[in-house]
């Protein structure tokens, strides 16, 4: 935790050492690449730092979410170094409870002699309902204003109280532009690395697809490729790639990115994208997501998606899922990645889960009507005497093995829940339901 200015001479991002990222970041808003709509001109941000400018401006607390390396800790900052107010930054990672109850303490002394405080938390999606509570009465009564940065959606992880009293400002994952822009004023800046280095086109479009929209990875990517190039050489593809030598793609598995990407594979399959769906499961493998969550969401995805318009999508999603627990990664990319296939390319019907989902909707509704008298259980004694089975017939005494008989209370005869696809093996089922409910109903 710290308090009054963010740096001293000694921790402050000109400091020698200073990783590049930290020394390139923007000192004015108008430093700060990207986020068009967050930072234009009358946007609730730039409104938000001009009140600030005034000694008595209102100040609103503000949440900044977005992807990692998108600026929210630089804006933070910014914001906060605006006017005479005093600077408190917890992480909700390390701070707790008590850590939340001294602040507000020291900021209501402060407020009473006159000084402001900002209260900037990091990743406060972390934070729990508790925590959240215990800055709610420092925000609501203006003890302090936060400034709070999150990667996940604040509707999910801000406690609606706090979300209510603050200003939610949505940042964006960088263009490649973006990135490019921030890759060259490192390059030139007196900051950064001063025009010692130059960098290939191609080594330059590395980094910044290595990036994935993140300002700091590109920066750190940069800073470790020059650190192996000696001064005034171009910096090439073999240094970018030495420097990193492997990329973790940005995903949480707590986070939106989880399922974000879950939600684009799972898409991907209905859509019948077989490269698409193979790209985003490359995502979660390459990522580290627990394979079994995976085939777990496959299982669901045979029967939602597919269902009997290829009979066979089931079972192969279920032996993937089998395989994974047995095998293991990394050999159970390989099972994956078949029934991804399978199921990509199996033609799709969603007619079973609307099948299920429509009876279910009736049976919510308070359609149970009785179970009709030949259907109910026979098997004890007495029971003919209730009119229990009595009328009921065996389709197998028939030799077709199907036979006219009500099975569905009067109230309920026209329902038609499962209506088959024309695509696949469930078009044949399709001609095969209409003459079965035909022989049934009598129709």
């Amino acid at each position: 935790m710290t308090s009054g200015t963010l740096f001293d001479d000694d921790t402050g991002p000109d400091r020698p050492g200073a990783p590049l990222a930290a020394r390139m970041r923007p000192r004015t808003l108008d430093d700060v690449v990207g986020q068009p709509d967050a930072l234009a001109p009358g946007a609730p941000l730039r409104r938000l730092v001009s009140r600030a400018e005034s000694a008595t401006g209102a100040w609103s607390s503000v949440i900044l979410w977005g992807p990692p390396g998108s600026g929210k800790t630089t804006i933070a900052m910014l914001i906060a170094e605006t006017g005479d107010r005093r600077f408190v930054e917890l992480s909700a990672i390390t701070a707790g409870v008590k850590d939340v109850r001294e602040v507000v303490r020291a900021a209501r002394d402060a407020l009473i002699e006159g000084r402001p405080t900002v209260l900037f938390v990091d990743e406060v999606h972390r934070f729990s309902k508790t925590q959240q509570d215990a800055l709610l009465p420092a925000v609501e009564n203006g003890w302090v204003t936060l400034v709070a940065a999150t990667t996940e959606n604040p509707s999910f992880s801000v406690i609606s109280p706090l979300l209510s009293r603050s200003i939610v400002v949505r940042l964006v994952a960088l263009t490649d532009a973006d990135i490019g822009t921030v890759l060259d004023r490192a390059l030139a800046d007196g900051r950064g690395l001063a025009g010692r280095w130059l960098i290939e086109p191609a080594a330059r479009d590395l980094v910044v697809r290595l990036a994935g929209g993140d300002a700091r990875r590109a920066l750190t990517a940069l800073e470790a490729a020059a650190a192996s190039t000696p001064a005034a050489q171009a910096i090439t593809v073999a240094e970018v790639e030495t420097a990193v030598q492997a990329f973790a793609p940005a995903y949480d598995r707590a986070g939106d990115s989880h399922y974000d990407i879950t939600s684009a594979l799972i898409k991907s399959i209905r859509g019948s994208d077989v490269d698409a769906a193979l790209h985003y499961l490359a995502r979660m493998v390459v990522a580290g997501e627990d394979p079994r969550f995976i085939a777990r969401r496959l299982v669901i995805l045979a029967s939602e998606d597919i269902g009997l318009a290829d009979p066979s999508a089931l079972s192969a999603a279920m032996s993937a899922m089998q395989a994974v627990s047995l095998i293991g990664m990394p050999e159970a990319r390989l099972t994956l990645a078949q029934a991804v296939i399978h199921l990509a390319l199996a033609p799709k019907s969603n007619a079973v889960i609307v099948a299920i989902d429509e009876a279910m909707s009736d049976v919510s509704r308070g359609h149970t009507p009785g179970i009709p008298a030949h259907l109910r259980d026979a098997h004890y004694p007495g029971a003919s005497a209730h009119g229990h089975g009595v009328g009921y017939r065996y389709p197998h005494d028939d030799p077709t093995g199907v036979l006219a008989q009500q099975y569905l209370a009067p109230e309920l005869a026209d329902r038609r829940y499962y209506r088959p696809k024309p695509r696949g093996a469930e078009g044949a089922m399709a001609e095969r339901a209409d003459r079965l409910r035909a022989i049934i109903r009598g129709e």
